[in-house]
C-alpha cells in the first residue's frame, strides 16, 4: 500500500509578476487610449500581480533604443520572459491577451 500524507500538502500558488513597459509620445489620444486599455486588461486578467511603467519618448527619446522601439504606442512585456512587444492602442483585447501569452491562439480558435 502506498504511503499517503493527510491532509495533502497545500499546493504552492505560482504567482507571476508581470513587468510591463508602455512606450508613448506625450498625452496623445492614442497614448491615453493605450494606457486605459492596458490598465483594464491588467485588472481583469492579471489580478494585482503587475507593474506598468509608462515611458514618454517625447521627454526621453534615448530610452527607445533599449527596447528597440520603432513605433508608438508600444507595449513591452519584460517579465515573465521571454520579452514580447505589442504595437498599437491595445484596443483588440483578444490580440493583446495572445500577445502577452495570457491566452493561447488555439484557445481562441485560430490554427
Amino acid at each position: 500500500m502506498a504511503k499517503r500524507t493527510f491532509p495533502p500538502p497545500p499546493r504552492q500558488r505560482e504567482t507571476k509578476q508581470w513587468e510591463l513597459r508602455l512606450y508613448v509620445a506625450g498625452q496623445t489620444a492614442k497614448s491615453l487610449q493605450a494606457f486605459a486599455n492596458l490598465k483594464r486588461i491588467c485588472e481583469e486578467y492579471m489580478a494585482h500581480e503587475y507593474h506598468i511603467e509608462v515611458i514618454d519618448l517625447s521627454k526621453n527619446p534615448q530610452l527607445a533604443a533599449g527596447d528597440q522601439i520603432l513605433a508608438i504606442p508600444t507595449l513591452v512585456r519584460k517579465l515573465p520572459q521571454p520579452v514580447r512587444k505589442i504595437i498599437g492602442d491595445l484596443s483588440n483585447t483578444e490580440r493583446v491577451l495572445v500577445g502577452l501569452d495570457l491566452r493561447s491562439r488555439t484557445a481562441r480558435g485560430a490554427p
